[in-house]
């Protein structure tokens, strides 16, 4: 019937994560649904395991207001949250050449991923490499591939350079010290007291515990910000950027309508008025930075950094501790 199932297909009903309204966490809940049909450009994966990050908790809470207008204006149009996933190809749709039943692939998609089944488009997934565990895989797609535009792409990190990662114990900021090191740049870490042999264990040069030193106030000049924080106002942080620097301003937290627009209106008009280059960014999913991120993974260049693991029935609690702001790399629900 255009789709290729392994000879003992799926269960009908499948246990998932839902929320049927906007609100804290407390709006999800566990249920039996129905199994999803993958599209011919899809793949069906029985997930192993499923990671939660802030845009998680955004689209959860519909705060700012203006997730709604893409996701649902009064309540959520995909009634199963969740992005990012690690599993196994149960089923592909009848224009899938890429994979086969019973590979391990790795991805994300735009809500779905809390459940025992998950319908991905194709593209959106790579294989998992064999070195990985689900729970690593999952950890990786929107915080690594953020990280990998920001440096990679953006700022184009060559050999030498001095970075500076603001928030670098976080989920994306893990990726980007590591990310950062595999380019070539000479790392300095900012982050709290408790997460200094952390962020050095990830490969950092130098760290900056911003609750003794305020990193703006040093002597040293970086030809690039990554700041996770946003913290310092955007003139103190330019203090410390090299004269033809790059800042990367990446805080999804902002005002109760518009979240951070007003923060990167400002950033792209200030641009245009100085020698350093103010880039704030939208990180986008991409398979081929999906597949970079999997050559960084199976040669040992980046390592998920797993804070906790939850099972499928406490992603509120999962949702409630990323929501709080502090997590130590990457929080996972495991299926």
């Amino acid at each position: 019937m255009g789709i290729e199932q392994r000879s003992s297909a799926p269960a009908t009903t499948m246990r998932a994560v839902v929320q049927h309204s906007y609100g804290p966490p407390s709006v999800l809940t566990s249920a039996q649904v129905q199994v999803p049909l993958p599209g011919p450009g899809d793949v069906l994966v029985q997930v192993g395991a499923a990671s939660v990050h802030p845009g998680d908790h955004f689209l959860m809470t519909g705060m700012p207001y203006m997730v709604r207008l893409v996701f649902g204006l009064r309540r959520p149009r995909q009634i199963v949250p969740g992005m990012d996933l690690a599993g196994v190809v149960v089923a592909v749709g009848k224009d899938v050449t890429d994979f086969r039943r019973g590979e391990e692939v790795f991805g994300w998609r735009t809500g779905g991923a809390f459940a025992e089944y998950a319908c991905v488009p194709a593209k959106n997934l790579v294989r998992k490499p064999v070195t990985v565990t689900m729970e690593e895989a999952a950890a990786v797609p929107t915080s690594a591939m953020a990280a990998l535009q920001a440096l990679s792409g953006i700022a184009d990190v060559q050999p030498g350079q001095q970075v500076l990662i603001v928030g670098a114990s976080g989920g994306v900021g893990s990726f980007a010290v590591q990310i950062a090191k595999a380019c070539g740049a000479e790392v300095t870490a900012v982050c709290s007291t408790r997460n200094i042999d952390l962020v050095k264990s990830l490969g950092a040069d130098h760290v900056i515990d911003y609750t003794e030193t305020d990193f703006t106030s040093g002597d040293e000049r970086y030809d690039v910000i990554f700041d996770n924080v946003e913290a310092q106002p955007l003139a103190a942080v330019r203090r410390v950027l090299a004269p033809t620097g790059i800042l990367i301003p990446n805080n999804g937290h902002g005002g109760r309508w518009f979240g951070p627009l007003g923060r990167i209106m400002k950033a792209r008009i200030l641009s245009g008025f100085t020698s350093q280059r103010l880039r704030p960014f939208t990180s986008l999913g991409k398979r081929e930075d999906l597949l970079v991120l999997a050559d960084l993974l199976a040669t040992g260049q980046i390592k998920p950094l797993i804070d906790r693991t939850y099972p499928l029935d406490d992603a509120a609690a999962a949702l409630t501790y990323v929501g709080e702001g502090h997590t130590q790399g990457k929080v996972v629900i495991s299926i």
